[in-house]
């Protein structure tokens, strides 16, 4: 056996728990408007069930209304909401997954937008990201929190939890009290370490005296806070024998607060398991076990925490969200068919905290989310289908037809598959996009799709196939807009470069701040280039989601890639560009290649030619209906076959 330690059964107090997997409390925002329990909540926890998850942690959970951070986060401040929970438990205990729930008040981070009010606070300090000035609350307030806290463990009990975790990481309410970062108080709530630290001891107190010794306490905190004045790691240690002396049965180490979110949600930049090392240090100060977090993305690498003696228990964010089957296929022995974390943020991150969307899915994974609506499930009619383009929406639709029983065949014009998604995965940080369309790749031939590659599909070709559906998914090529001297044979697309079709020379100007023109910059910057990158926005990369920019920009400082914002091309010359910035023509020249990032546009040579020469059903998809990103291309992908 490969996972000896991450199938093994472990204690947490009274609670045995049948593995080490753990699917840690992430916000989703699938709660009901009132913060109760909605069917879309029960059918998200219950994926994870049954794909062997040992413990589930219920994402954070208010003990007030004013204490959400998201605008549909569930509550427990009214026995109201018991039946909703107590509905998801017996759910999740059909498969044999032990659940948590996770208490939490925001405290400061949040917004009245949110809650309707004031947010509180330990002191009248806002919160970085937030802004807004907090009530700091008086004692008297701060003892009603302790009471609210208390009776929301009471109601997780009484709903049938088999244990509560409380939120002492990330920079909410408890944090903030037991931070020296956020709490300015001189009363018995602050002014020292131990007075910071009664807040979290008097509501570990308090649920126990009320709940009984035997019920199960988790407390999850930050390791390391990484702001300046912030807790470090070894206050967290200390932090650690304090909680475990007034009753916690485990402890769950994570990062960061919202001033240094891009912690919290780390892209490829960040090393896979990067936060192990805290754990394992809170390890040395506790005998309670100890659960790690943050991008371990392998169950090799999970396995070798867990053997390392790094911590006791494995928490699984993200990469639950892209494959809540994880433990199921570790346990088949079968890794390769683990639907990668690629750490993009796009549908994580990035959908909960767009207005178009609000509710957290995944890039790899469109069936977060959506567990309860969109279906794996067998075909009665099994069809011939003939999948034009190899690249995500392609791949995505091909293997999931597959899986449904039609006969899949998929023609690429390429001698490789993946299309622009892999030659996304070039630069530095992005190759965990490789082990994605390597996924697609696998669980396509474990189905049977066949995969013809290097083969120009056209209306001849189709008609001779005579296919019961055809699906285009032909992608998009590079845009390039009318702009006098762009058809200049000497200048290279970004495309061409990093897939290593095109060489350049020593001095190069990107044409081109977008995502692909900053990460092609970031690429010939890493290989010794002397790079400008020229964008008509204000701000580079502004395509991309603020973690993986926030490190890009770092490293493209770091190779002294020069940004020149706000300029727009008007005239390109053989070693330059002639640009208007601020209402004043200028010039730069003197490079020795010129690259053009300019925006993608739809491919699509087929459809017009096939409509009315081919009885098929006909599908369009992904990037060959518009340019857009991965993530909604694999979207269709998974709607079109589910439905063939």
């Amino acid at each position: 056996m490969n996972f000896p330690a991450l199938l093994s059964p472990i204690k947490i107090g009274s609670m045995e728990v049948k593995n080490r997997f753990v699917v840690p409390p992430m916000g989703s925002n699938y709660a009901n408007p009132d913060g109760s329990v909605s069917q879309q909540l029960i059918d998200y926890h219950v994926a994870r069930a049954k794909g062997g998850f040992g413990l589930i942690i219920v994402e954070v959970t208010a003990v007030e209304p004013a204490g959400k951070a998201i605008p549909f986060e569930p509550g427990l401040w009214s026995d109201e909401f018991i039946p909703g929970w107590k509905k998801l438990v017996d759910e999740v205990h059909k498969y044999g997954a032990k659940i948590a729930v996770q208490l939490h008040h925001a405290g400061r981070q949040t917004s009245k937008d949110i809650i309707g009010e004031q947010p509180v606070a330990p002191s009248a300090v806002p919160c970085p990201v937030m802004k807004e000035i907090p009530h700091e609350l008086s004692t008297q307030e701060v003892y009603e929190l302790i009471g609210k806290f208390r009776d929301a463990a009471v109601r997780a009990r009484d709903a049938g939890f088999d244990a509560v975790e409380i939120h002492g990481a990330h920079g909410y309410l408890i944090a903030q009290f037991m931070s020296a970062y956020s709490n300015k108080r001189i009363d018995e709530f602050g002014g020292s370490f131990i007075s910071r630290m009664k807040f979290p001891l008097e509501i570990i107190r308090s649920i126990k005296r009320e709940v009984g010794n035997g019920y199960p306490l988790i407390f999850r905190m930050s390791g390391d806070e990484k702001v300046h004045g912030g807790r470090a790691i070894d206050e967290t240690r200390a932090i650690a024998r304090l909680v475990e002396q007034a009753g916690v049965n485990a402890v769950h180490i994570s990062v960061c607060t919202y001033g240094s979110m891009h912690w919290m949600f780390v892209p490829g930049a960040i090393p896979p398991g990067f936060n192990a090392v805290a754990a394992e240090e809170v390890k040395k100060s506790v005998k309670i076990p100890v659960i790690t977090v943050g991008r371990i993305n392998d169950p090799f690498l999970a396995e070798d925490i867990l053997q390392a003696g790094k911590a006791d228990m494995i928490a699984l964010g993200r990469e639950s969200l892209a494959d809540p089957e994880w433990p199921n296929k570790v346990a088949a022995n079968a890794p390769e068919e683990i639907s990668p974390c690629i750490a993009c943020l796009q549908g994580c991150v990035g959908y909960l905290f767009d207005p178009e969307h609000l509710k957290i899915s995944c890039l790899v994974n469109p069936f977060t989310g959506r567990e309860g609506t969109l279906k794996i499930e067998k075909t009665e009619k099994p069809k011939k289908v003939m999948v034009v383009g190899g690249g995500p929406a392609g791949l995505e639709a091909a293997w999931i037809a597959a899986r449904r029983g039609h006969q899949v065949t998929l023609y690429e014009e390429q001698k490789v598959l993946g299309g622009q998604f892999r030659i996304g995965g070039i630069p530095s940080t992005k190759d965990d996009i490789l082990r994605a369309i390597k996924y697609y790749i696998t669980m396509g031939k474990k189905y049977g799709v066949e995969y013809k590659l290097g083969v120009e599909v056209t209306p001849v070709l189709v008609i001779k196939e005579s296919p019961d559906v055809v699906i285009l998914a032909t992608g998009g090529v590079p845009l390039l807009p009318d702009i006098k001297g762009i058809d200049n044979p000497k200048f290279a697309k970004a495309v061409d470069v990093l897939d290593g079709k095109t060489g350049v020379g020593d001095k190069v100007l990107v044409v081109g701040g977008g995502m692909v023109g900053a990460e092609t910059a970031d690429y010939l910057g890493e290989h010794g280039r002397k790079v400008t990158i020229i964008e008509m926005e204000s701000e580079l990369a502004k395509d991309m989601p603020d973690g993986p920019r926030i490190y890009l920009m770092e490293r493209l400082k770091e190779y002294g890639v020069s940004c020149l914002t706000g300029a727009v091309v008007k005239e390109f010359l053989d070693d330059g560009v002639v640009y208007l910035k601020d209402g004043r023509e200028e010039k730069i020249a003197g490079f020795d290649s010129i690259v053009l990032a300019l925006g993608s546009k739809a491919y699509n040579p087929l459809e017009e030619k096939l409509k009315g020469r081919v009885a098929a059903e006909l599908y369009v998809i992904g990037d060959a209906v518009k340019a857009r990103k991965a993530i909604q291309a694999i979207e269709e992908g998974a709607r079109i076959a589910v439905t063939i």
